[in-house]
């Protein structure tokens, strides 16, 4: 994992993680690492992955049940789509359309240029 960005890490991680249950490596029910193991496997603070763990409960990604661990909740990946999509929207287009003004680029290359690296992807 990059700390590089402005977002602190626990952030970071608690990114992470929505990214591990919306491509369902943790799926539904499921147990997830506990805060010390995640912490060892990153090499971060475990005060740091506590704050990311309560993060994504308050957002009812993850659950704590207590002596078995934490739980991934079983509506996660339909709750982290939901934020990851509203997050997108507010805080990465506006950049997206400040960057296509600047350099001249319309929707219809953007088009184009998605249908492109779709293919690519396939």
């Amino acid at each position: 994992m990059q700390f590089s960005e402005p977002k602190g890490i626990y952030l970071q991680i608690a990114d992470q993680m929505r990214e591990r249950i919306l491509r369902r490596e943790w799926s539904a029910g499921q147990r997830i690492p506990s805060i010390r193991e995640l912490a060892v496997e990153l090499g971060v603070n475990p005060n740091t992955v506590a704050r990311s763990y309560q993060t994504l409960v308050d957002s009812r990604l993850i659950a704590n049940r207590r002596g078995l661990g934490y739980f991934v909740a079983e509506d996660a990946a339909e709750r982290a789509l939901a934020e990851m999509r509203e997050a997108f929207l507010r805080d990465e287009m506006p950049r997206i359309v400040r960057t296509m003004r600047l350099l001249g680029i319309g929707p219809e290359e953007i088009s184009a240029g998605f249908s492109r690296q779709e293919r690519a992807n396939a």
